[in-house]
Formats: C-alpha cells, sequence, structure tokens
C-alpha cells in the first residue's frame, strides 16, 4: 500500500451560515472547537439546514484524494457500529479506499463535525468527536503500518489521551511518516509535542503559514525558512495568497496561486493540497510537482461546496 492514512473519523455535516451565528455561539471563525458534550453540539445542529455530509475527518479527506488520483491507499479510524458508523465506512469504499478498522457498538456515537460556511467561503468547524477520539494503541496494527510505504497523520488526534498512544505505535512501526498540524488552536494546545514530533519524528510536515509561525514563536516567515532549513526534514507550507514553499535543507521550492477561481468553500483546501503533494511525491516526483499539484487539487475542491472531488 502506497499510503495509510491515520485520522478521527468523523461525519462531515456542512451548513451555511452568516457572520452573526458565528458571534452569537461564541465561535472563532476559521477554527474549530471541540465539543465535550453531546447535548450542547446537538443545539447548534436544530435550526440548521444541511447542505451535504460526508465521510470526513481531515486525513481521511486527504487520502480520498489521493484514491482518487488512482493511488492504493487506505485508512484507520474509529467509528461505531450505528447509522453514521455504516455511513462514514461505506462512504470510504466507494471511493476505493481500504478501510482499516471492524466496527463495533461503543459508548460514544461516531464522531461529527458540524462545517459552518459563513458568506466569505471561510469555514469554522465544530466538532463532537464522539468514539474517533477513542482510537488507541490496539486499534493500530503494527502489520499493516509496516505495509505501507508512508504513514499520514493529523494533528487533531493529539486532542485525547488514548489517541496519542495509538499514535506514537503508529510511528515506530512506520517506514515513513507524514503529519499535518491540523489547526492553530491545535498547535497551540501542543506546542512542546508537535515540535519534538517536527524536529525528531517526521520526515514530512504540512502545516499553514499561522500553524508553524506559532509552533516555532517566529517574529517573521524568514525565520520560519531558517528553523525548516536546519532541521533538513520536508516542511510543507500554505501559504494563502501567497502560494505555498518546500523545504528541505538548503533546497527551496515555491509556487503561486491559481488565479480567477469562483471560490465558493474553503473546507479541504488544506486536505486535498497534502493529497495532491504526496500524490507526486510517492510518484517521485520533483518538489516543483508536488507543491504544483497540491496548488491544483486545493484550488479545485474551494470551487465547491464540501471537502471531496
Amino acid at each position: 500500500m502506497k499510503i495509510l492514512g491515520i485520522g478521527n473519523a468523523i461525519v462531515d455535516v456542512i451548513c451555511k451560515v452568516d457572520d452573526n451565528f458565528i458571534e452569537k455561539n461564541n465561535l472563532t471563525k476559521s477554527t474549530m472547537k471541540l465539543f465535550f458534550d453531546e447535548n450542547e453540539f446537538k443545539k447548534l445542529l436544530i435550526n440548521l439546514k444541511i447542505e451535504k455530509t460526508v465521510s470526513g475527518g481531515s486525513v481521511a479527506n486527504s487520502i480520498v484524494g489521493l484514491s482518487q488520483l488512482g493511488n492504493n491507499v487506505g485508512f484507520l479510524g474509529k467509528i461505531s457500529d450505528d447509522e453514521f458508523g455504516g455511513k462514514y465506512e461505506e462512504g470510504l469504499k466507494k471511493e476505493n479506499v481500504e478501510y482499516f478498522y471492524s466496527k463495533r457498538k461503543e459508548v460514544l456515537p461516531t464522531g461529527t463535525c458540524l462545517i459552518l460556511v459563513t458568506p466569505d467561503s471561510e469555514r469554522t468547524m465544530c466538532t463532537f468527536l464522539g468514539t474517533a477520539g477513542k482510537i488507541n494503541e490496539d486499534d493500530v496494527s503494527s502489520d499493516t503500518i509496516k505495509k505501507s510505504e508512508i504513514i499520514f497523520l493529523e494533528g487533531y488526534l493529539w486532542d485525547e489521551g488514548e489517541p496519542k498512544k495509538a499514535f506514537e505505535k503508529a510511528i515506530s512501526n512506520a517506514n515513513k511518516v507524514a503529519m499535518s498540524l491540523s489547526d492553530l488552536f491545535c498547535v497551540d494546545r501542543h506546542k512542546p509535542h508537535f515540535l519534538n514530533l517536527v524536529k525528531n519524528k517526521l520526515d514530512i510536515t504540512f502545516a499553514n503559514e499561522q500553524e508553524i509561525t506559532s509552533l516555532i514563536e517566529a517574529k517573521n516567515f524568514s525565520e520560519v525558512v531558517n528553523f525548516a532549513k536546519q532541521l533538513n526534514k520536508l516542511i510543507v507550507i500554505t501559504r494563502g495568497e501567497n502560494g505555498a514553499i518546500a523545504i528541505k535543507g538548503e533546497e527551496i521550492c515555491e509556487s503561486g496561486i491559481k488565479k480567477d477561481l469562483n471560490i465558493v468553500d474553503l473546507t479541504g483546501a488544506g486536505d486535498l493540497f497534502a493529497a495532491g503533494f504526496l500524490h507526486e511525491y510517492i510518484n517521485k516526483s520533483s518538489i516543483k510537482d508536488c507543491l504544483e499539484k497540491g496548488t491544483e487539487m486545493s484550488s479545485l475542491v474551494i470551487q465547491q461546496i464540501g471537502a471531496r472531488l
């Protein structure tokens, strides 16, 4: 298998809202908020019109993108044997993604992420992890990890205790490890852990400019570049209107953004960027081609609703 993704198995529920809804519910636009109270989470959904539901989760979105590009890929994420769990598994199998988890009835339901899309196309996420956040080392097969050329992890998995052990088991058995830092709040919560991972455990790190700047507490972007050069690992950074940059030692490669796009929803932009990049990477392309494919994939997904092409 080319790539195995390990992440939160989350059913995405996409809704359009106005800015008032974000303010009224004390949410911070363009970030992800974790909910630990199922009832509090359900209250948010009461008056919303659902546009679409998808078998999501950040890494799962990337893995589906890789499958659509013709790669042999798999995903491991914890679901419950409930309605959403069944839909989740079915959704991935339809996309030719091998699913490495045998569901059973859990105490908590299958995880859900409410994606609130405002008129400026920004997305604000409210996540109830449910059983997804309870993945543990027993759920991770060392043999499956060893048979994958690369494992791809998400920073979101560090949000609760047990998944950290699953994470560590996966990394210790992997041939090569890629990870997305996922979210600015995630980085701020787990800064020492993430810094250790980036410096010592990861072969490829995906981040946006905000996330990597916060991680190393840089004053400007040139400090980020210097940090990445010293590591001599592959650091891939998306920079919004400034395009994307990949740094490995003294090798620095940049790509610009696509112009004149009809942007409707930024959901999945980073996930599909990673899919495009990794597609070229595992097929032995140049770093420039990796960046270009990442940019192409993210440009396509932001011109539609949802994180799937």
